[in-house]
Parts: C-alpha cells; structure tokens; sequence
C-alpha cells in the first residue's frame, strides 16, 4: 500500500533501462514498470510526463517482443488515466505539443492514440489546449500510412464535433491562421479537412474570423478554379467564401465613431480615430487613409474583450482583404472562376464600405481596366458591375464638382442606381453646348473612367473590335447611358488620333443606332423636345463629324433631314474612298432595319419631306452601281406621286412643329465645324500617305 511514497526511486532507475541497447534488457525494464504501474495504479499519475516519455521512445522500438511489451504498458496506463480525475492535463500538454512534431510512424501512432482516449474522458477538456495541437494534427493527416491518416481524421473529426457542441468555448481566433496555412497544403486531404474546419469556423465563429480574412482568402480564392479532380474542396472553398462575404457589413465603414468609446488604451486609438475621420471628411482617395487600418492582432484581440456584446468586436483589415484581391487580379495563372470571385469581393465592398474602398480605388483603377482585356464575358461583366459602381458611388465625389453637386450628392445613397433624367444635364449645364457630363448621378470617377476607357480602346484596338460594342452596351445597362455617350463624345472631340476618333464615333453610332438597351436614348433624340436632347444632339454631333457617314446617320434619326442634305452636299468635295463608300453601304442597310421605320413611313408625306427624299437620292447618287445602289433604288421607287398624295389643306404636317422646337440650334455653325473636323482628316490621311511613301522609297533605295 505504501508503495506510492517510494514511486520516483522505483520507476527512475527501470526508465533508465529503456534507453539500453540489449534488447532483453529493455523487455524486463518494460515488464518491471508494467508489474509498478500495476500495483500503484492511480498513484503513478503525478510522473505521467516521465512515463510518457519513455514508452513514446519504446512505441518506435525495433524489436518486437519490446514493442508488444511497451502497448500492454501503454493500456494500462490509458485504463488507468480514463479512470481517475487527478490527470494533470496543464503540464502534459507541452510534452504533447513537442512530440506531436515527431516523423516516426510508430510514434505518430501512439500519440494519436493518446489524443483519442483524452478526447473521450469526460473530466478532461482537451478542447481547451487544441490550439496547441492543432497544426501537428494536421501533420500528422499527410502520413503515408494510411491507418494513421484514419486514425487522424477519426480524432479531427471528434474535436470537431465538440466544437459543433460549444462554440463558446472555443479559441477560434487562435486556430484561425493554423487551418489558413493547412487551408493551402499540397496534400488533398489535408487540404480539404482543413477547408471544412474553416467553413465551420466561419459559420460558428462570425465576425470573430474577419481580422484573418486576407489569410482565408488568399487559401479560399484559388480553390474556386479546380476541376472535377478537386471537386469537393472546390465546393467547401466556394461556401467558405460566400460566408466570408457575409460577414462585411455597412457599419464596417462607420466604424471610426465605433471605435472610441470602446478603446481603452486611449492614446492610440484616438490619433488613429483623428486621422481615419480626416481622411474620411476631405482627404483624398489613396493618401493619409493607406496604412490606418492596418492594426496589430494584439490590439484586435484587445478590442474584442473590452466591447460588450452588442457592439461589433472585430474591425476589417480592409487594407489587407484589398491587398490580396489585387494580388489575384494581376496573376495571370488563376482560373476564370477566381478572377470572377475577386471582382465579386470587390463590389461588395464598394457596396458595403464605400468610403473605405475609395481610398483603393487608385491603385486598384488600372487592373480593373486591365481586366477588360479578359478573354472570359462573365469576367468582364462582373469587371464592369465594378467600375460602373465606383463611377457611380456617392463615396466616390471628390473635390473638382460645381458647387450644386459636391458635398450635397455626398450622402445620398439613394441615388445609386436611378440616374436623374433631363435635369441634371441643365443644372450643369452653364457652359452651354459643351456641357459637362458629370452629373450627381456620377462621382468625379465617372468621367476618369471614360477617359481611361477610351484610352484603352485606342491602345489596343483588337478589344475594340472583339468587345468594344459589348463593353459599352453592359455599360449603358449599368450607368445612364445619356451620360456615357455624352462624355464620351466629349472627350472625342479633343482626340489626336482622327484615325482613331472616326473608328470609335463609328462603333458608338453603330450602337445608337442598333442596340436595345439604347432604345429610350433613341427616342430622347428623334424629336429632340427638351433642350437636354438638343445639348446632347450637338455634343455627339461634334464628335460624329469625325466620320462623314455617321454624321448623317445621326441627322436621320434625329429627323434633321435638311440638315442631311446640306451634309451630303458636301460630299462631294471630300476625298471618297472605299471605306467611305462602305460605309455608305451600311448606313442604307441601316435605312431598311425596324429601327428607321418612321423614316420610310415620312417618305409617304412627300411635300413636308422633300430635304429626305432629296437626301436619299443623295446617298443614291454617291453609291456605285451595287446591291446597296439597287435597294436603295427601289425603295425610292416606291415614293408616291406628290400630285396623288395631296388631300384637304386643313392637316398641318407635324414636322414643322418640330422645326421649330429645333430652331434653337445653330445649324451654320455646324456645318463649319464638319468643314474643319473633315479638313484636319483631310490632311492627316495625306501626312500619312507620305510617310508610307518614304518608307517605299527607302525599301527601294
């Protein structure tokens, strides 16, 4: 009975035993051992560590005579632990911490072993210290041996569960960076035992697992571009992401006022809160407000414990989560459902904390527009729902608006999506016809945005032709319309490149002319009402006299017919080249679509509409004889007899009215404008020519 006061003189000189290089010498030290832990059972519990120790070394022994001694050794020392409430878990856990760490499969084994039966005792709470253990868990799942990976998942999936139990209870901040890292491992099963143990820890845990969002998604977002091979974690990864996304939240933005009452180490969080709120109010987008938000874990962790339990506990690492999406957007080797993700993360941050985001927004400009070069739709459509919300944003007004515009549109979110009609154009419209398009529907992004577009499309003229039309037509669904053709237009008008300006008012008009979602803008140019629809006649009209064609295609649809005809007068003074011609070609196709109904219907009212039919026979007279040539011809050949069409004198045709709703617009001046528009073409094409002759010339010489 009294054998316990003697344990340490009994057990440390067999334990010596263990490390002998006879074999049989170590069978009796384990037999010894076996017949003291017997006898003393609960008493030995006090030098568990040392007993621990020794038979780990002896689970990974050569002999098996050892082995086998050392397992019944090892039962009853895990009968004798389950049975007994004085096991003292505090100090064995950094004993199982280190050994945890060991290679040997046999030493694995017994560890995992150990994990198991502490996890089913009831009075021990292993739950408590799994942080420490956590990662030599997941080590030990990419064991090649298969039974100990089983043994593993058996043990992970036990701790799991406990967790499901009693969230509370868990340090999940602590494990947090732990499955990041296993979030990414090469081994598929850890990959994936991991990427679950996330997508609890994001469900259970909340908010609690936003300061680790850059981490998770930089684990999360490769995933989402697996194939079927990885199908499982590419599902897991997928619902991880879509949770971390809900977890951002409007008041992530507002949470500089939060923050004060909250921190008590006063000094720093006031300085930080000083200058958050400065870069907020006035700053600009991209300066003071960069390193702000980048606070230490410790802090966090601070911040957690000190707010009640209403208040949010976490705040979001913004500039961190922004980081790693840019990242991603410039790595061209991600898949397509990654890029798609990222720009997903990317508007619902500008949607949930806008004023945050403006302070990315420089830096994150240029690869958005990159990412219009994609080769996927769904990336560029996803790539334009972004760039159409920073230009959009009332977050985004910056200095540089007239005063009716600036602090006023500031804070109304209401405004978002419902582009003002008509009015706004006016109110901004001091500077007359050259009005500026930026409207408080559209923040001071809005025109920079085009600008850079158009750029684009000048620099690489294979997006133009593949997705140009594409582009702005997605874009004209997600802004006012009126005010992209209205600043884009603008910005035309002072292009270098004429070669360049004719091909873009060429696709523009192309897309006015054709496109369904333009359908309304049409209608608001045909008859030309408001003076916004007279501004903005004349402001594409400038531009359009980049391209002679175009330019009349735009007198027809807005019903300026003599105008038309003046036009096509002069025709004959420029330089008709094939591509001319073509285009005169497209634009009588474009006479015979749906679109010009109402044109052919007017050729029945032939007194009030001589200047069309006079302009018709115009474009016959230019065309060659071709297929175009023939249908224009025979439509005309259809215009009734004046002498057959004359009936009671009391209907007044309407398109005298609407002459006179359009006598505001200087019709001369416009046409001196297409005179100097064409003579700078004119002259260009000509500069042109010579330098491709000189280079003949030198080819020769």
């Amino acid at each position: 009975q009294d054998s316990g006061l003697y344990l340490k003189e009994l057990i440390e000189p067999v334990l010596t035993c263990f490390n002998d290089a006879d074999s049989r010498l170590r069978y009796y030290a384990c037999e010894a051992l076996y017949n003291i832990v017997k006898v003393a059972r609960g008493s030995v519990l006090p030098h568990f560590n040392v007993l621990f120790d020794g038979l780990s070394k002896l689970a990974a022994d050569p002999d098996p005579n050892v082995k086998s001694g050392s397992e019944l050794l090892d039962r009853l020392l895990k009968d004798i632990v389950t049975e007994s409430n004085q096991f003292d878990l505090v100090s064995f856990i950094p004993l199982l911490r280190e050994r945890i760490y060991s290679n040997n499969q046999y030493a694995r084994q017994f560890i995992i072993s150990w994990i198991l039966v502490l996890e089913s005792v009831p009075d021990i709470n292993l739950l408590d210290y799994l942080p420490e253990i956590l990662d030599g868990l997941f080590q030990i799942l990419g064991d090649n041996s298969k039974e100990i990976r089983k043994m593993c998942e058996v043990a992970l999936g036990e701790f799991l569960k406990e967790i499901k139990k009693n969230p509370p209870s868990v340090k999940f901040a602590e494990m947090a960076n732990i499955l990041v890292i296993h979030c990414q491992a090469s081994d598929d099963l850890i990959q994936l035992t991991a990427m679950c143990w996330m997508r609890e820890f994001i469900q259970l845990a909340g908010r609690v697992m936003l300061p680790y969002s850059s981490g998770i998604l930089t684990a999360v977002l490769p995933c989402l571009s697996y194939d079927d091979r990885k199908k499982n974690i590419k599902e897991v990864a997928n619902v991880c992401n879509q949770s971390l996304m809900k977890l951002v939240i409007p008041e992530d933005d507002d949470v500089d006022e939060a923050k004060q009452p909250m921190s008590t180490p006063a000094e720093p969080a006031s300085e930080e809160t000083l200058s958050k709120a400065e870069a907020v109010s006035g700053g600009q987008p991209g300066q003071a407000a960069v390193d702000i938000w980048v606070l230490p874990l410790s802090f966090l962790h601070s911040l957690s414990f000190l707010c009640s339990s209403e208040r949010i506990p976490v705040t979001l690492n913004l500039d961190g989560i922004v980081q790693v999406l840019d990242c991603h957007l410039h790595d061209t080797s991600i898949g397509m459902m990654t890029r798609i993700a990222v720009l997903k993360w990317l508007y619902h941050l500008y949607i949930k904390t806008p004023r945050k985001m403006f302070r990315h927004t420089d830096s994150l400009f240029p690869i958005l527009l990159r990412t219009l070069s994609d080769e996927s739709d769904e990336v560029i459509l996803k790539d334009l729902e972004v760039l159409a919300e920073i230009a959009s944003s009332p977050a985004g007004q910056t200095e540089g608006q007239g005063p009716a515009e600036g602090p006023e549109a500031r804070p109304s979110p209401v405004e978002l999506h419902v582009p003002g009609r008509g009015s706004p154009l006016s109110s901004s419209g001091t500077k007359g016809l050259e009005c500026s398009p930026s409207t408080p529907t559209m923040n001071s992004y809005f025109y920079k945005f085009m600008i850079n577009l158009l750029k684009r499309f000048s620099s690489e003229r294979k997006l133009l032709e593949t997705r140009g039309a594409f582009i702005i037509r997605q874009l004209c669904l997600l802004l006012n319309a009126e005010n992209i053709f209205h600043s884009m237009a603008d910005i035309l008008l002072r292009e270098e490149d004429l070669k360049f300006a004719s091909t873009m008012v060429h696709t523009l008009n192309t897309i006015l002319l054709t496109s369904s979602e333009l359908f309304q803008l049409r209608n608001q140019l045909k008859d030309l009402k408001t003076q916004e629809s007279r501004n903005l006649f004349c402001c594409l009209y400038r531009s359009w006299c980049h391209n002679p064609v175009t330019t009349v295609s735009l007198c027809f649809l807005t019903q300026n017919y003599k105008h038309a005809y003046d036009l096509i007068q002069k025709f004959g003074d420029l330089e008709v080249t094939v591509d001319f011609l073509t285009e005169v070609d497209k634009l009588v196709q474009l006479i015979e679509c749906p679109i010009f109904t109402y044109l052919r219907l007017q050729l029945l009212d032939v007194k009030n509409n001589p200047y069309l039919i006079k302009a018709l026979y115009g474009l016959l007279m230019l065309l060659p004889q071709s297929s175009a040539f023939q249908l224009l011809s025979h439509r005309l050949q259809c215009v009734p007899n004046p002498e057959l069409m004359q009936t009671a004198e009391g209907l007044k045709p309407s398109a005298g009215s609407k002459r006179s709703a359009a006598a505001s617009i200087d019709y001369a001046e416009l046409l001196q404008h297409f005179d100097k528009v064409q003579g700078k073409h004119l002259e260009a094409r000509h500069q042109r020519a010579g330098r491709s002759e000189q280079l003949e010339r030198r080819a020769v010489l």
